[in-house]
């Protein structure tokens, strides 16, 4: 099985705009075509609450011609045309799709932040992890989103194995980020939100990256747009993962970053498994 996952930051702006920016997105779009994935998450895909238009489907469509599609948006009370994530998946596989409410705080809960499918060897999932904020204002509630998201995980586990990914907002260790000395009161990689990612891992998952990789230093899979140079000088942050059950760890075959060329922002993930 061949997955990818990508935080695209606003689907609509990939698919509809003319702009440099949605160029080089649609560019990724290409190179994530050429990898013939069985299943695409996609994170912060920004649309409204009546999920993707006709001209997004159809563009859509042009790119996967053989995929369907599952998408949730974010809804009121929620801010409008926030977060949300899609999956697209190969026509074949059929999946029963879910959206979970996990009992999180505030709206997090309608903010379009989860989807499952469940497949007859195991769930595949994706998540958009709340940031905890420039002042750390959400850290709180997000630290109640890390114990209620994996607690789901172990439920889902505990039915058959789970490989899940997304965008976490959290840099793991401090190999996980280029300045692990200046950030450690930033939104990603306080204490608390590490601890948590760490609690997650010892519920029974595995970092499949790290787990092929070991300890490589230097691999990041998002670079702030703000920073013209943040990519040419790999000053990034590795905060998007796939995670599997332990028990399928084995049968990793590959776990990388998809190249995404001169696009700042989050690169698109990739992951081979053998089930």
């Amino acid at each position: 099985m061949k997955l990818i996952s990508w935080n695209i930051d606003s689907l609509n702006a990939a698919l509809t705009s003319d702009s440099n920016r949605a160029l080089l997105s649609r560019d990724v779009l290409k190179t994530i075509t050429e990898y013939d994935p069985d299943v695409i998450a996609i994170q912060e895909t920004k649309l409204s609450a009546k999920g993707p238009t006709k001209k997004h489907l159809d563009v859509l469509k042009d790119f996967f011609p053989d995929y369907d599609i599952a998408w949730r948006s974010s809804e009121e009370p929620a801010r409008k045309s926030y977060a949300g994530t899609m999956f697209i998946y190969k026509k074949v596989l059929a999946p029963k799709v879910t959206y979970p409410k996990i009992g999180a705080p505030e709206t997090m809960d309608q903010e379009g932040r989860i989807t499952t499918l469940e497949l007859d060897k195991c769930f595949v999932s994706q998540v958009y992890t709340p940031n905890s904020g420039n002042k750390l204002d959400r850290l709180a509630d997000r630290q109640v989103w890390d114990e209620r998201y994996s607690e789901y995980l172990k439920e889902l586990d505990q039915q058959k194995p789970v490989i899940t990914s997304g965008d976490f907002n959290c840099a793991h260790t401090e190999i996980d980020l280029a300045h692990p000395d200046r950030n450690h009161r930033s939104a990603g990689f306080t204490d608390e939100e590490r601890a948590d990612f760490t609690q997650l891992l010892d519920n029974g998952f595995t970092d499949s990256f790290r787990a092929v990789h070991g300890d490589i230093k230097g691999a990041y899979s998002w670079w702030a747009q703000r920073v013209k140079t943040s990519k040419t000088n790999n000053s990034g942050w590795r905060i998007d993962y796939y995670l599997v059950s332990d028990r399928i760890k084995d049968r990793i075959v590959k776990s990388e970053m998809v190249d995404s060329g001169t696009r700042q922002d989050h690169t698109p993930i990739y992951l081979e498994i053998d089930l």
